[in-house]
């Protein structure tokens, strides 16, 4: 039986929807197992962005009580997920001449190249969130995963860089803090949430990650066993609602009941012809409304984000080198038919993303809902940064360059 790391970490998401707090314990088989869960319906927040802090801050306190009932743990540090359209990628390169050719690249070459890689120059509205090394070339002509100990007079490396607004990653850091609670590292929803779903297997295909929250879709996408693009849309769950709202009269807290309960993107033929009737409340009045138009006014903004992304990979020239096609995480999963609709705008095969080797907590049917969170866990204990005791500052925090993906 593998024994359990009695260190606990907590990952924090700050979301549109909901903010959760989970609880993880490491254990030496790889696995992470989930000893405690807290959230709370979010207040103060927009697309992923925090515009009301105080409000968010007391919905921190919510969800991180929750967790600590719940775990039965004290928390006083948390690894916070963040997201938002600021979120951008770019690519950088940076060479430098290997000191003892004859020897081999050793480490030191490698954090030399690394650091030249890594140094772009950002506006100054703006953080770097991750450094993810890409791919290494030797010489200009080897490329390689890992060069240490080969023979060359050169070393190159392509690396992504993922970076934000650092007034809206400090908004979200400081909910935190506003509560007591040290944030030990950030880390970007996308690559979290791919952690926590994708295989090695897939990453090595090709692959791109959709995680549908309820204000913005992140994406991440890996090409020939690497990261080559990352970003965020905002656009999520909320303008459908918005959508069923105005196109029938109805009130947001209505269209949302009718979107989870009998929202699809492709609905069954079978009820094409049923009603819906949706009681009056004050303000509105009642009315009734077809399953059919329901699922039109839902397949025409799904169809619409989708297109944004596929125009994105053609974009990037990146379509073509999906051979593990889609995987689908967030909230927005549970609407019927959506992995048809991605096959049929991407023409890719698709599925829903569930998390690997986690276990404890029962998330079965919830698990692409928290893949964010839980791959959060999982980047910290690769970071190895839950074990370490001290605080680290705000304007340390968010320029560190783990470069991990």
């Amino acid at each position: 039986m593998a024994v359990v790391v009695a260190d606990p970490i907590v990952a924090v998401e700050i979301g549109t929807s909901k903010i959760c707090a989970l609880v993880g314990e490491a254990r030496e088989d790889g696995q992470i197992m989930l000893i405690g869960k807290g959230h709370c319906p979010s207040r103060g927040v927009r697309k992923s962005l925090v515009f009301d802090l105080a409000l968010v801050s007391s919905c921190v306190r919510e969800a991180i009580h929750g967790a600590e009932q719940s775990g039965q743990v004290e928390i006083g540090k948390v690894f916070l997920v963040v997201s938002g359209e600021h979120i951008r990628s770019m690519t950088n390169q940076g060479s430098v001449p290997v000191a003892d050719p004859p020897s081999g690249v050793t480490p030191d070459d490698i954090e030399q190249v690394m650091d030249i890689a890594r140094a772009v120059n950002l506006p100054h509205d703006r953080e770097l969130v991750h450094s993810i090394p890409r791919k290494y070339v030797v010489d200009d002509q080897l490329t390689v995963a890992n060069p240490e100990g080969m023979r060359g007079a050169k070393l190159s490396l392509d690396m992504l860089l993922v970076h934000g607004m650092r007034t809206m990653l400090t908004n979200a850091v400081q909910a935190a803090h506003n509560v007591g609670l040290d944030v030990a590292d950030v880390a970007f929803s996308g690559l979290c949430a791919a952690m926590a779903t994708l295989t090695p297997e897939q990453k090595e295909r090709g692959v791109a990650l959709l995680d549908l929250g309820a204000g913005t879709t992140s994406y991440l996408v890996y090409a020939d066993g690497a990261v080559a693009l990352a970003g965020v849309l905002a656009v999520g769950g909320d303008h459908i609602t918005n959508d069923i709202s105005i196109a029938f009269s109805i009130s947001l807290k209505r269209a949302e009941t009718l979107k989870q309960k009998a929202g699809s993107v492709m609905p069954d033929a079978n009820m094409h012809f049923q009603q819906l009737a949706v009681p009056a409340e004050v303000g509105f009045p009642a009315c009734s409304v077809a399953v059919s138009d329901l699922s039109a006014v839902i397949r025409s903004r799904m169809a619409e984000t989708f297109g944004l992304l596929a125009e994105l990979l053609k974009e990037h020239r990146l379509s073509s080198q999906l051979g593990a096609g889609l995987v689908l995480t967030g909230g927005g999963v549970h609407l019927k038919g959506i992995v048809a609709l991605a096959e049929q705008i991407f023409d890719l095969p698709c599925l829903i993303g569930q998390p690997v080797n986690f276990s404890g907590m029962a998330l079965a049917d919830e698990g692409p809902d928290y893949a964010a969170p839980l791959g959060m866990l999982r980047y910290a204990v690769r970071s190895g940064a839950y074990r370490r005791a001290e605080r680290i500052s705000l304007g340390g925090l968010l320029g560190k360059l783990l470069g991990r993906s």
